[in-house]
């Protein structure tokens, strides 16, 4: 029997929505590095108060895209302008659907003449394999190549092209300019040089993550050894901290970044959507990743987001011919979701966990420090008794000691400071996802505040992606 594809999954399901929101899936997992090195309060502090080390040599897929076509079909298939893009840089890849509803981002580097990887979640790569064998708008087949390295969950030889590290914080400069024995290149944000640690080759990229500057590191996996040796040595003297996957999970809290918009891959019966649901596997990310959370809209067009929604309005060029151009266009003139952040009242926090050792109706569990616990959460987020909006990412950081979610909501409710309330929990007592169990819904007060919500981030993503101009990876 040969395996289903994605349409035929889908075709399979009476309610598309109760069928994701049922998968027995939960968060994201992060293989290759233990759950906790030391503990994940003390990991958390690290990336505020001296350095740390995130290994992102397993998790994340990357795709190489190759040929003399290969910057015009990542262009047809981005919302990003290609302009100015040369080699030795990176930017933030945006896909979205010919109705103009998100797919995903990833990291796109421009590594040497008609050669280009991506790296990040499947959806979006997905999407551009897809398109490197669908043809171009006037027939004719994309003169590219691709090759994909999966992560480490589904492959068997343990091995990838490449390990991938990411060292940041207030010391990492210190750090790098040790490991190399040299001072560092001076590198403008998501510009990448060849440097040398360990002995071996090593491609840094200007990166950050967690609010603070740093590098995203990355070499073949042969020198995987080497490169870290040399780097957990440099560090010994300014603090740095492995980071286990726990806390790696819980970053974005601070940063601002949203990593979870569901792809919108499920409706649509335009040729090109028809032709890509019929190419996706069944066994694909989105046909098996999950929904969790307070909110249930009507149809699963419900959870679909535009780029303004999640922030990355700004990227939007309409200076190229794009995949959702037109769709695009019409939207840009609309209201959009804001991205925010709310705080989560410490009390009510405190209130709904310590339902747990009540008699009578428990919460939500709220596993620290990330809470979530599907692969695409959405609870609804109200404001006097009405829903203007939804949490997508929660959980706790031991930097602003706080419960913080990223929450997209009615622009028209935005007032930093303003009360609202975030619905925790499922309806009906709770979906079948493993991760879940019997529980009430409960409501938690919360403040809207910005995001990012550490200093540190606003400060250092000023202008940026993260906030409300123009970064360099746009």
């Amino acid at each position: 029997m040969s395996e289903q594809n994605l349409q035929q999954k889908l075709d399979a399901q009476a309610n598309v929505v109760d069928f994701l929101r049922n998968q027995q899936v939960g968060p994201n997992t992060y293989p290759g590095v233990p759950a906790e090195y030391s503990n994940w309060r003390n990991e958390q502090k690290a990336w505020a108060d001296s350095a740390v080390l995130f290994n992102q040599s397993y998790h994340m897929v990357e795709l190489y895209v190759r040929g003399p076509e290969a910057l015009a079909l990542l262009e047809y298939t981005a919302i990003n302008s290609m302009k100015n893009f040369a080699v030795n840089k990176a930017k933030q890849y945006v896909a979205v659907t010919p109705n103009g509803y998100v797919i995903g981002d990833e990291i796109l580097f421009y590594l040497a003449e008609n050669e280009f990887s991506l790296v990040g979640r499947a959806p979006a790569l997905d999407w551009i394999e897809f398109h490197a064998q669908y043809p171009k708008p006037d027939g004719s087949k994309w003169d590219v190549t691709v090759e994909r390295d999966e992560r480490t969950a589904l492959r068997t030889d343990g091995v990838r092209k490449n390990y991938r590290f990411q060292l940041q914080g207030p010391n990492a400069m210190k750090i790098l300019e040790k490991a190399m024995g040299q001072t560092p290149p001076d590198l403008k944000f998501f510009n990448m040089a060849h440097v040398g640690i360990g002995g071996k080759d090593v491609i840094a990229l200007r990166h950050g993550m967690a609010g603070q500057p740093g590098y995203e590191l990355f070499g073949p996996w042969a020198d995987y050894k080497a490169v870290h040796a040399a780097l957990v040595e440099a560090g010994k003297d300014h603090g740095l901290t492995l980071v286990g996957g726990r806390a790696y999970s819980s970053n974005t809290l601070e940063s601002g970044w949203l990593p979870s918009p569901l792809p919108s891959f499920y409706t649509d019966d335009c040729d090109m959507m028809k032709a890509f649901r019929s190419w996706a596997s069944g066994t694909s990310y989105a046909g098996m990743c999950s929904i969790g959370g307070s909110y249930v809209p009507d149809s699963i067009e419900g959870y679909y987001l535009t780029p303004w929604d999640i922030g990355y309005g700004h990227i939007v060029k309409f200076d190229h011919d794009f995949v959702g151009r037109e769709a695009l266009e019409k939207m840009k003139d609309q209201k959009h979701k804001q991205k925010v952040t709310l705080a989560l009242d410490n009390e009510e926090v405190t209130r709904v966990m310590s339902s747990l050792f009540a008699e009578g109706g428990r919460a939500k569990y709220f596993e620290f420090p990330s809470a979530v616990y599907a692969m695409h959460p959405f609870d609804e987020v109200k404001m006097d008794g009405e829903v203007i909006g939804v949490s997508t990412w929660i959980g706790y950081s031991s930097n602003e000691g706080k419960m913080l979610s990223l929450a997209m909501i009615d622009p028209d409710k935005v007032e930093m400071g303003k009360e609202v309330t975030l619905v925790w929990g499922e309806p009906n007592g709770g979906t079948s996802k493993p991760t879940v169990e019997p529980h009430e819904q409960v409501e938690i007060k919360a403040i809207i505040s910005p995001v990012p919500y550490s200093n540190v981030a606003r400060d250092s993503y000023a202008d940026s992606w993260r906030q409300t101009g123009v970064g360099a990876n746009a």
